[in-house]
């Protein structure tokens, strides 16, 4: 037997110490710190997660959504193209069957064909296998609840107290034998990736009958990931000339200098095939990023001015207001306060979107990362969705999206460079680095009302996020490689 940390609920290792038989032991090297971050549990396959772990996962998972629902005893799990996304879905599901719950597997699909399915069923909850724009070696496991969206805090929190308190504990021995006990309860797993059609079709009947791609031509970047069997099928069935680009699913290149993130390759493709535009997905298609003719980026903050205007036009806005995070463009916001409209900002990530959204009322919210929520048709991010949408928006316009963008607004400079911080504790405790809060300190007071500094952990990878806008190039670049050369000091080695 060994002795660990015990885990309490409000994150922290408190002096109290738990026990852990020997053949569990391969599970004490869980981080101190919160196992669910921003998008659900994400970290690299074999070091964080583990079949074990899935295991564990889906059993926690599986209690906790047990005791919300007395009608139904469905979770559906849907994964990504990566190399583990097979090992960690039968896992995860394993520990879901073993807690009595029958498990409806999609196969490959995109995170919001989970979400929409997981709402529109009769499941409890919904389960994606997907690190979403992280490289190959990495994988994650996100959670919806029953209404389609990120299962809340205070619920995720619970499967963690369950996964350490529980399956990592001294009653673990009883818990196995109890199971053994109840075996006549035990779960069943279906493989039902025909429901996937479901998802295709109410994107299409997201449109009104009258709207149709027809004219256009437009390049996909499908980042080898989970879209590559709906995106294009979906734009072609609308009327547009479809040419795609890393169009097979493949574990070991997906968002390898490709998708949202990486942005090269479709910019050749649309200047080389003269597209009118294209978009880039990342790995579970959550999130989308445009290209216009000319190969400028269309990130989040265009989209969502576009997009909004629209809606506002239409009268479709409430109160004119989009919600975003900290990282929208200041030019952004100057120029939709100049058509009469509110800007919200949230911390960054898409649950904090989500909740303002729903607190407020606002119809329209998202990321500069090309995380676009529109609660009129979903409400959950979805990148084919969203890429989708602004394609008819071009056509309805009879402008190109380069004449749209151009007549919208001018960003500030804004930069933002990753530090990359391999210890877990020192990278979400950055905080703690007194050298580093004096020296953002020291920037916000030289930059004053020109600039501003936002400096943040990352929840989804490795990194400390430092970004710096500024109303020069030159300001924001020093000031940014400043604060650079201290993370890199202080908190990297």
């Amino acid at each position: 037997m060994v002795q660990v940390p015990a885990y309490k609920n409000n994150g922290k290792v408190t002096s109290d110490f738990v026990s852990i038989p020997k053949e569990n032991q391969n599970l004490t090297n869980l981080p101190t710190t919160r196992l669910f971050g921003t998008d659900g549990i994400r970290g690299k396959v074999g070091e964080l997660l583990t079949p074990n772990l899935a295991l564990a996962i889906g059993k926690a998972a599986g209690k906790v959504l047990k005791e919300l629902s007395n009608t139904s005893n469905i979770v559906i799990i849907g994964q990504d193209s990566r190399n583990s996304s097979d090992m960690l879905a039968m896992a995860c599901g394993a520990g879901l069957t073993s807690a009595g719950l029958d498990v409806w597997n999609l196969g490959l699909c995109p995170t919001p064909a989970v979400a929409h399915l997981t709402r529109k069923t009769t499941a409890i909850g919904g389960i994606m296998i997907s690190a979403s724009h992280n490289p190959p070696e990495d994988n994650g496991i996100k959670f919806f609840g029953n209404d389609g969206t990120k299962l809340s805090t205070i619920l995720t929190e619970k499967i963690e107290a369950v996964i350490r308190n529980n399956f990592l504990s001294k009653d673990l021995v009883d818990s196995e034998k109890e199971l053994v006990d109840s075996s006549k309860f035990w779960g069943k797993s279906y493989q039902r990736h025909e429901l996937v059609d479901d998802y295709i079709h109410s994107l299409k009947n997201s449109f009104a009958s009258n709207i149709n791609l027809k004219g256009i031509r437009v390049v996909l970047d499908l980042a080898w990931g989970a879209s590559v069997e709906t995106a294009p099928s979906i734009f072609k069935a609308l009327g547009a000339e479809v040419i795609t680009i890393n169009d097979l699913p493949d574990g070991n290149r997906i968002n390898v200098n490709c998708g949202s993130t990486h942005l090269d390759n479709l910019i050749a493709a649309v200047s080389h095939y003269e597209a009118d535009l294209g978009f880039a997905f990342d790995g579970d298609a959550d999130r989308v990023m445009a290209v216009d003719g000319k190969g400028r980026v269309v990130n989040g903050d265009y989209i969502l001015y576009l997009w909004g205007n629209l809606l506002r036009q239409q009268e479709l806005l409430p109160d004119n207001t989009i919600v975003t995070t900290v990282m929208a463009n200041l030019g952004f916001e100057k120029a939709w306060e100049k058509l009469g409209g509110k800007l919200i900002r949230t911390s960054v990530g898409d649950s904090h979107v989500q909740a303002q959204m729903w607190l407020t009322g606002a119809m329209l919210g998202g990321e500069q990362s090309g995380h676009i929520l529109c609660h009129h048709h979903n409400v959950s991010g979805d990148g084919v969705q969203t890429a989708l949408h602004l394609t008819a928006l071009v056509c309805q316009s009879g402008l190109s999206l380069e004449e749209l963008v151009d007549n919208s607004f001018e960003t500030y400079p804004q930069l933002l460079r990753n530090v990359r911080v391999e210890n877990r504790d020192r990278r979400l405790n950055w905080q703690n680095c007194q050298e580093l809060i004096e020296a953002i300190s020291s920037a916000e007071k030289a930059m004053d009302s020109v600039g501003r500094v936002l400096v943040r952990a990352s929840g989804t990878e490795p990194v400390i996020r430092v970004m710096v806008e500024a109303y020069s190039q030159d300001l924001a670049q020093y000031w940014n490689q400043f604060l650079v050369n201290v993370v890199e000091q202080h908190l990297a080695v």
